[in-house]
Parts: structure tokens; C-alpha cells; sequence
């Protein structure tokens, strides 16, 4: 799959335009008007389906990507501004879709347009109108790997103990839905949904149309706890384009921006018959499912060292290539790192009141993460149709199966390396305090780290990633 890259200085230049998105004259739209968003199987039968299917096909058409009437403005939005494990995921990605429903409804003509969701929990398969091939379709793309998300489904958000809405506070919700599902529906679908340019495939907009809706459906569900609308969490606003910005506060609920969800708007109950198919831990060349940790590789250990005035290394392993088999590393600990790490979730507690996003006074490291350092994607990895879970010392024998949410650091895939790499400077940074938590950290003599490999209907064998280092770092950063 070709990698779109533009000029970003040309984009930001011309991006002067997006000072009149918020003033384009629709005909009979009111921004008094609440609207209602509908799943796509609902909302291909209404009269704004072909409004919709008539705007994606004309914004396609216009070549000049400083232009907010064109499709590739859009794509370019996410390359430039997009968070990405970090504070602020699903707010941003909030504002974002609200303007580009706006310029839906400019393009259109039609004021009562909204943006369709697909909700994957109910219909795992893609819409089979964004899989035909027919020529003039402006909802096809080429370079999928799959058509459906089974693969990339979990019941993980919504859990019990995921009470805490923003990322940065324990048992996070964001943090949590962020890599999983969202993260590994855009690493199974693959192509141009596998590389931050993902908003050129149209299924971008129903998926983060589905992760607002979830999101939505997850804040109305007791016991959640979501920063209240006068808390400083919602102080500033976020940044779409050099002209182009939304309050952080009109991004706490749909109503705000003139939007609803259609009713009732709950959250999954359980996963589809397919997705409960089969083990995740699993080595993938097996017929039958492994229920044991994965296998040691053979990697060279790094020492503990300072990376920087923040951060501190306590050891890794180097040069990891992965592939279709799941495989685990050992990284042995000293005791003064076990004494250290202690130290670090003891003071992390201590914080936890703070909001996210705020910042921390103390200058201990006191945050431990996994970092996947120096990344790279094969041509083949960049295809996408797989992912990795990320596990810390799964059970060395029994049903780690049973075991794994527990254990469960993250995901790791193309879309994650792109992102790294594209904002990131090629390092992962993923927070351990919740599974350090879950696990004990008084009970550690080692980090053994699993990277499980999943697969979708269609993956590629061979080498798809490569880590140059993958370490445990203590630092000063709230996640």
C-alpha cells in the first residue's frame, strides 16, 4: 500500500481556508438543531444516504487538499493534529467528526446529513456497500486485508473496575478503548486503515463515528466518573487546522455540538458468536489452541540507563523481528529495580486525584511504562490484518487464556507503529501501572513481556515488525 505524505508547511499555509468551515451556508441548517446520528444499516434507508454517498464522491473529486471541501484536507487534519495514546483520544476525535460532518452538509446541500456509525458489535462485517468493487463506488477503496472485525473485538472496556473516563487515571476507559477495539479494527481492516493516512478509507468516519457513539453509551452507564464540565480538564481547546479549533468543553457530550445518538444508545452486552471462536493465546502455526505462555526467544538483553532527565531504562531486550508466531521476552530484574518500581506505583497512587492531562509537580519517576523503541514495518507488516497483544509474565503453565486480561499491557500493530513513527519519533510508550497493580509488584522476580500475535480471516506470514528495543523505562510523564 503506497504511503500518503504531503507537505506540511504547504497544508498549514493553505489551511487559512478552514476559517469559514463554521460560516459555509447550508440551506435550513439551524446550530440550534439536534440532530440524530444512525447506524448505517438504519441509515442507508433514509433520504441522506445518497446526500452522503453524493458528498463523498464530490469532496474525492477536488484535488486541492488545502481545501476543506476536499476529501484529502481531511486526511491530512488527522496526520498533522490526531492524539494517539495520549490524553484527550476521544475528545479530539469528538471535534474532528463534528467538522466533518459540517463540511458533509456544506458539500451536500442537505441540513439534516449526519454521519452514519457501524456498529461492530452488532454487525461484525463491513458494510457490503463499502466492499463493492463497482466502478464509481466512492465507499470502496483497494488495500483492505479484511472485511471483517471479529479479531478485533473485546469485552475489555467494560469491565467493572473501568470506572475513570480520561486516560492518565487508573483503570481508564479511554486508555482502554483506545487499544482495544479501536486500535486493532484499524490493524485488521488494514490498507489505508492500518497508517494514520486511515481516513482515506470512508470507513474511518463510521468506525470513530461508533468509538464517539460507545463512548457516548459508556459516560450514561453508573458507576462511570467523567470530569464534570467546569472541571480545568476541559480548559483550552483543541487545534484542527491553523484557523480551525473547538473548545475542549463542546466536546464533553453530543448535545453540545448539536448531535444525539439514536435511543436506546447502550454499550455492548456481549461479543458476536463469531469472536468468541477460539483462544487468543495461541501460537498461530498450531492447529489446535496453545494455552501456555509463548516461547522465550532468543534476544540479547540492554542494560539499565538513563535515556534522559525524565526517563530511565531498567533493562530490555534488543532487536526483535516479529512475525506470525507469538513469542515472549525475558527481562530480568535487579532488586533494586523491583525496590524501584515499587517506589513508582506508590507515588503514581499518591497522584492518582490529579486530573489527566494536568501537571505533575514532582519530579520522582514514579511512571513505569513498556517502550517499544526504534520501529519499523515491513511492506508486508504494512499491509496490516493482524495485531499483537501485549502481556506482562502470563502464566508460565496452566490456562494463560483465563489469566490474560489481568496481565494485559496493550496492542501493538502497523496503525501503532504508524503512529510512533508519524508522532512519536518510532518509540511506543505503553503505561504498566494498571497491570503492575492488577499482578502484585511485590511478587516480581522478572518481566517476561508476550507479544500474541491475532490474526484476522486474511494476515500475511512472514516479518512484519521489527523493535529495535523494547525496555522497561520509569519516568516522570503521566500517562
Amino acid at each position: 500500500m503506497a504511503s500518503n505524505r504531503f507537505n506540511r508547511r504547504s497544508f498549514l499555509k493553505g489551511s487559512t481556508s478552514a476559517a469559514a468551515l463554521m460560516s459555509l451556508p447550508v440551506r435550513g441548517f439551524s446550530q440550534t438543531t439536534l440532530l440524530t446520528r444512525l447506524e448505517w444499516q438504519q441509515f442507508k434507508t433514509t433520504p441522506q444516504y445518497a446526500s452522503f454517498l453524493n458528498a463523498v464522491k464530490l469532496m474525492q473529486a477536488v484535488t486541492d487538499a488545502t481545501n476543506p471541501a476536499s476529501w484529502q484536507y481531511w486526511v491530512n487534519v488527522h496526520l498533522n493534529y490526531c492524539p494517539h495514546m495520549v490524553p484527550y483520544f476521544l475528545a479530539w476525535h469528538r471535534g474532528y467528526l463534528y467538522y466533518f460532518e459540517q463540511q458533509l452538509r456544506a458539500v451536500s446541500g442537505d441540513s439534516k446529513l449526519t454521519l452514519p456509525y457501524w456498529d461492530y458489535y452488532r454487525y461484525p462485517h463491513m458494510p457490503s456497500e463499502f466492499t463493492d468493487a463497482a466502478s464509481g463506488n466512492p465507499l470502496y477503496v483497494t488495500g483492505r486485508v479484511n472485511t471483517d472485525v471479529y479479531a478485533a473485538l473485546t469485552m475489555a472496556p467494560y469491565a467493572s473496575n473501568i470506572i475513570n473516563m480520561q486516560r492518565g487515571t487508573s483503570n481508564s476507559y479511554e486508555a482502554s478503548f483506545e487499544s482495544a477495539p479501536h486500535n486493532p479494527v484499524h490493524n485488521i481492516i488494514g490498507g489505508w486503515m492500518a497508517d494514520m493516512s486511515s481516513p482515506t478509507d470512508p470507513i474511518f468516519y463510521l468506525h470513530h463515528g461508533n468509538v464517539d457513539r460507545l463512548w457516548d453509551a459508556w459516560c450514561a452507564e453508573p458507576p462511570t466518573i467523567v470530569p464534570s464540565p467546569s472541571s480545568s480538564y476541559w480548559s483550552g481547546s483543541f487545534t484542527y487546522a491553523t484557523n480551525l479549533t473547538i473548545a475542549k468543553s463542546k466536546c464533553y457530550r453530543p448535545e453540545a455540538l448539536n448531535y444525539q445518538y439514536a435511543q436506546p444508545n447502550n454499550v455492548p452486552s456481549a461479543l458476536p458468536l463469531n469472536a468468541q471462536e477460539g483462544r487468543i493465546i495461541r501460537v498461530q502455526a498450531q492447529l489446535a489452541p496453545i494455552l501456555v505462555r509463548p516461547a522465550i526467544g532468543n534476544f540479547a538483553n540492554t542494560a539499565g540507563r538513563t535515556i534522559s532527565s525524565s526517563r530511565r531504562s531498567l533493562g530490555g531486550v534488543a532487536n526483535m523481528t516479529l512475525n506470525e508466531r507469538s513469542v515472549s521476552a525475558r527481562l530480568p530484574l535487579q532488586a533494586s529495580d523491583i525496590s524501584s518500581l515499587k517506589d513508582a506505583l506508590s507515588a503514581a497512587a499518591a497522584a492518582s486525584g490529579a486530573m489527566a492531562g494536568s501537571q505533575a509537580s514532582a519530579t520522582t519517576l514514579k511512571y513505569p511504562y513498556l517502550v517499544l523503541d526504534k520501529l519499523a514495518v515491513t511492506a508486508l507488516g504494512k499491509q496490516g490484518g493482524y495485531y499483537y497483544n501485549i502481556y506482562l509474565n502470563l502464566p508460565a503453565a496452566g490456562n494463560a487464556d483465563a489469566a490474560r486480561q489481568a496481565h494485559f499491557i496493550g496492542t501493538f500493530g502497523a496503525f501503532e507503529a504508524s503512529g510512533a513513527n508519524h508522532h512519536g519519533g518510532g518509540t511506543l510508550r505503553l503505561p504498566l501501572s494498571d497491570v503492575l497493580q492488577n499482578l502484585g509488584v511485590a511478587n516480581l522476580n522478572e518481566a517476561v513481556i508476550s507479544l500474541v500475535r491475532v490474526n484476522g480471516p486474511n494476515s500475511p506470514k512472514g516479518d512484519a515488525l521489527s523493535v529495535g528495543e523494547m525496555r522497561v523505562e520509569l519516568s516522570t510523564d503521566r500517562p
